[in-house]
């Protein structure tokens, strides 16, 4: 299966590609040998409140999460490394219908890697025009600052003499 790259730059021939889904850097380290989470853990983890995991799997951002003999949810290091992917995501700003789409898609299977392909293309193109804006606006700030840098320099002058 040829699946997209975690590391930016070529790839050899010979690599071996993974998805980025499947080995994401992690914020909090889980269990060695671990792959059975409950929810509170997952909250733990991710910083995603439980109210929002269940939203995700309401309305279709997560898949089927497996249940306990209990009915309690039981999350995998996939469902981890998912979520993880699906934060990434909303930094991008990428609104949550293009996420459940994407997620959709994820599910529909590799018949549909152009049609992901071009949903996250349309995102980078989203994301690169905001950091043109926000570098615009750092370049204001920076200006702004050195300003102010120099009127005070100037004015502690006129004190000293």
């Amino acid at each position: 299966m040829t699946v997209m790259q975690t590391t930016a730059g070529p790839v050899r021939p010979d690599a071996t590609r993974t998805d980025i889904c499947s080995a994401p850097p992690r914020r909090h380290p889980r269990p060695d040998g671990q792959d059975r989470y409950t929810i509170s853990e997952v909250v733990a983890f991710t910083g995603l409140t439980a109210h929002t995991l269940r939203w995700y799997e309401r309305i279709g951002l997560m898949s089927s999460i497996d249940r306990s003999h209990t009915g309690q949810r039981r999350y995998s290091n996939r469902d981890l490394d998912w979520l993880d992917f699906v934060g990434k995501l909303r930094l991008t700003g990428m609104p949550v219908a293009d996420m459940v789409r994407y997620a959709e898609l994820v599910r529909e299977g590799e018949s549909t890697y152009l049609d992901r392909r071009e949903l996250l293309e349309s995102t980078r193109r989203d994301v690169l025009a905001r950091i043109a804006e926000l570098q615009d606006t750092l370049a204001v700030l920076d200006r702004k600052i050195s300003f102010y840098g120099d009127a005070g320099r100037a004015r502690e002058g006129e004190r000293t003499r």
